[in-house]
């Protein structure tokens, strides 16, 4: 297979991750054509310029739909706000793309469902941005809980907390607009959505209440403006097989950096996760004497591959950015044709329902079942 031509578009702090994540693939897996940075599009000439030269790509325009149109592109990264990503996706696939999206599709669904078409039309491999699922540690715990480890599983918690929202001085900002979407839960709730999703399978019913921490928020320009969104939110849902779980998500929750927390109850044990501490995972099984039973610490090592392609030793632990390569990877595997591990636009809508049902059974104070 000849290197993939790579185009990407934005280059904030998720750009970075996609450009890292590009340049790094073949120095840690060694088995891919090392890829060629082709294209970069900013909002300006300059910036694009800046960017290209610290990330490595060969061109830079002011004009994402250029880089669309490069035959020199395969790929296109699209970590623009999220806003922006249906127009985007779409073009991309339209021209012959395959693309690699961030989350959320759109804050429409209906925006969301167009990009699901069109990818189909295309025949292109079209993935979203949900790097936790590929942490070697949660592909362990998939393991353990097909194996029957914890038995039959029949509640799950799970919590994403951050605080970045949370002082109420932070001026006004697009992640507070309608049109970003419901705010925490389509923002970041999508990805321990997505954990479910890997370890389960798919929401079939939720009720949920969304909460606005602060009402307004300050203009850096002087003055206030009205926050349009909700950055806390609780579900109660239903998965498949009967089992019942929680979803708490705030964006506005002090202290808290980056955290999923994540248990699992079975009927013969449990497990205990959270992202920020993503090296490490913690086991109850009900077996034995009681007086020996306690939950079990259990590091990420080489035997939980792919560790062993970053590190040679247990305990040393990988990162956000090295989640990203791995997802590098698994695109690259579907784009070759070979099974892979990534989030499809199929997939993602699917978890995108979800939210949108979430949303609806706020404002509607009723159970929606997701179709």
């Amino acid at each position: 297979m000849k290197p993939l031509g790579i185009g990407l578009i934005g280059t904030g702090y998720m750009g970075k991750c996609h450009a890292l994540a590009w340049n790094a693939v073949k120095t840690v897996f060694g088995d891919v054509e090392r890829p060629r940075l082709v294209h970069l599009a900013e909002a300006s000439a300059g910036l694009a310029e800046a960017r290209a030269g610290e990330f490595g790509f060969e061109k830079a325009t002011a004009d994402w739909r250029a880089l669309i149109a490069d035959p020199e592109v395969d790929v296109v990264s699209v970590t623009t706000p999220n806003q922006f990503h249906p127009e985007m996706a779409i073009a991309a696939l339209e021209a012959g793309k395959h693309v690699w999206c961030e989350k959320p599709m759109a804050p429409a669904y209906a925006d969301a469902e167009r990009m699901l078409e069109t990818a189909k039309r295309s025949g292109k491999v079209a993935a979203l941005g949900y790097n936790y699922i590929q942490n070697p540690v949660m592909r362990h715990i998939r393991t353990l809980i097909g194996e029957g480890a914890i038995g039959t599983v029949n509640h799950i918690r799970v919590e994403m907390d951050e605080d970045f929202m949370a002082d109420p001085d932070v001026f006004f900002y697009w992640k507070s607009e309608l049109s970003a979407g419901y705010g925490a839960l389509d923002d970041f709730a999508v990805h321990p959505l997505s954990l479910l999703w890997y370890l389960f399978g798919h929401v079939e019913a939720v009720i949920t209440d969304m909460v606005k921490p602060y009402a307004d928020r300050p203009l850096s320009e002087g003055g206030r403006r009205a926050v349009e969104n909700h950055d806390g939110a609780n579900v109660l849902m239903r998965l498949g097989g009967g089992i019942s779980a929680v979803l708490m998500a705030n964006r506005a929750a002090w202290g808290r950096k980056g955290r999923i927390a994540l248990q699992i109850f079975g009927s013969k044990g449990s497990i205990v996760y959270d992202q920020e501490r993503m090296n490490e995972f913690e086991l109850y099984q009900a077996e034995g004497r009681g007086t020996e039973q306690g939950f079990r610490k259990i590091l990420a090592a080489p035997a939980h591959r792919p560790y062993d392609r970053f590190i040679p030793a247990p305990g040393h632990g990988l990162g956000f950015n090295d989640l990203k390569i791995i997802e590098c990877r698994e695109l690259i595997r579907a784009i070759s044709g070979e099974p892979s591990s990534i989030v499809t636009f199929e997939d993602g809508l699917r978890i995108e329902k979800s939210v949108h049902a979430m949303a609806q059974s706020f404002h509607e104070r009723r159970w929606i079942e997701i179709g």
